[in-house]
């Protein structure tokens, strides 16, 4: 009889496309926590000055007479998390072209509940905030934190279709691509117009070596430095570069499988054809033979896939737990937490967040549904689906960022989005949590 790891049984459960994609956002979730805990306690202890301190030091980068300087807190947001948003144009790209977003009927119904759960998040935090001091935060309700919101339905096991994790990655999905227009479009505030478009060239040289057939994954990385350091000079957040890159990057394979297994085979039977030496070594030849199989391997798979499986474990258990601990510490004042939390900012991100996100993705899901438009997923009901609307409101990483940038150096709207952000995910991760758990046998 095998024996179970925990959760084991629970990750089997996933259908084989989704297997490696759900298991980097379940672990990325789970660190996720542990490093937002870690953070939010470091930060409210005696040792809250070296944690300021450290990310606040200056790191520099020299060259002759030019230099780049920056904190590190500054290097997390805008350098690494480069490499997260060029993860989630991957992403997004996949969808597209051979994933849930691919098949128009099929998508329909996740495309437009995720632009509900932009939209009414975003006109409720307007509601509370027209006006004031924090008018331009419209934006940090929108977001949806994927990996939170996954780790939540997956750990539920058996009470939910597989189905349902199918709808959330691919409204999630449709999420992150309209919080990266929002990004690139509403929170540039001046643009350097000689920098922007010498990324351009740097990005029309990639999809030119797309274009001729280029499959080395080391001359695009070449182009993409440089285009990241342009992006970041023009004005326009620098992780923006990350999700262009994405689209550059060559999704179809040199060889197709059938090339790659007649290939294969015949380098095989020649590799049998040498003699095996006494001391088991391998002739020079096999080894060339092997070393062409190598290259064919990789040729089976698209570079755009090689890359979204290689980064898929720095970017959940690197990037995004230290982009946690850099912005997650969050110094509270618990005296005047009540306060803060009938500020108008905090205010319109929590109901923003939750009311905001079950009427926009559960409520455009219904009416869809009812007026023909889409069709549920199969074997979930309508109550399952407002379940999902729930953890929708879990926006953590994304929402932070976006504030970050909606409200770049006013550290108290900072703090005020922020407290509003850890109440409302907390809020909507245990109440969507709990809902699930309670209607999977619902027929709503």
């Amino acid at each position: 009889m095998k024996l179970y790891a925990p959760w084991e049984k629970v990750f089997e459960r996933v259908s084989t496309p989704f297997e490696h994609f759900i298991h980097a956002q379940t672990t990325t979730g789970l660190v996720l926590l542990f490093m937002t805990l870690f953070a939010l306690i470091f930060a409210n202890s005696p040792l809250v000055g070296l944690y300021n301190h450290f990310f606040h030091t200056s790191v520099d980068c020299n060259v002759g007479t030019w230099q780049l300087s920056h904190t590190i807190h500054h290097w997390i947001n805008d350098g690494l998390m480069a490499v997260f948003f060029f993860m989630v144009g991957l992403e997004i790209k996949r969808e597209i072209l051979i994933g849930e977003l691919s098949n128009l009927k099929v998508a329909l119904l996740p495309i437009l509940a995720a632009i509900g759960g932009m939209v009414f998040p975003a006109l409720i935090y307007t509601f509370f905030n027209h006006g004031g001091v924090g008018a331009n935060g419209w934006g940090i309700p929108m977001a949806t934190d994927i990996a939170f919101a996954i780790s939540a339905l997956v750990l539920l096991g058996h009470r939910v279709p597989t189905s349902l994790v199918t709808f959330l990655v691919a409204l999630a999905i449709v999420d992150d691509l309209g919080a990266v227009l929002v990004i690139a479009i509403f929170y540039t505030h001046e643009i350097n117009f000689i920098a922007l478009s010498l990324a351009g060239v740097m990005f029309l040289v990639m999809l030119l070596f797309n274009r001729i057939g280029i499959h080395s994954i080391l001359a695009y990385f070449i182009l993409g430095i440089p285009m990241w350091f342009f992006m970041l000079e023009s004005g326009v957040h620098a992780t923006i570069a990350g999700v262009i890159a994405a689209i550059a990057i060559p999704s179809k394979p040199k060889l197709t499988p059938t090339d790659f297994t007649n290939h294969t085979r015949n380098m095989l039977d020649e590799y049998d054809n040498y003699p095996v030496a006494t001391d088991y070594t391998t002739h020079e030849k096999q080894k060339a033979i092997l070393i062409n199989i190598k290259d064919k391997i990789d040729s089976v798979g698209s570079p755009a896939s090689r890359l979204e499986h290689a980064l898929h474990l720095p970017v959940s258990l690197l990037i995004i737990p230290l982009f946690a601990l850099a912005n997650a510490g969050v110094s509270i004042d618990f005296s005047a937490i009540s306060t803060t939390l009938t500020q108008p900012i905090s205010i319109g991100i929590i109901f923003g967040l939750i009311f905001g996100k079950v009427i926009g993705i559960g409520g455009v899901a219904f009416l869809a549904v009812k007026l023909g438009i889409a069709k549920l997923p199969e074997h979930s009901n309508m109550q399952q689906i407002f379940g999902v609307a729930l953890l929708g409101g879990i926006g953590f990483t994304m929402s932070i960022f976006v504030a970050d940038l909606a409200f770049l150096g006013q550290e108290n709207l900072i703090f005020q989005a922020k407290i509003g952000i850890l109440v409302a995910s907390l809020i909507a991760g245990v109440t969507g949590y709990l809902w699930l758990r309670n209607s999977s046998h619902s027929k709503l």
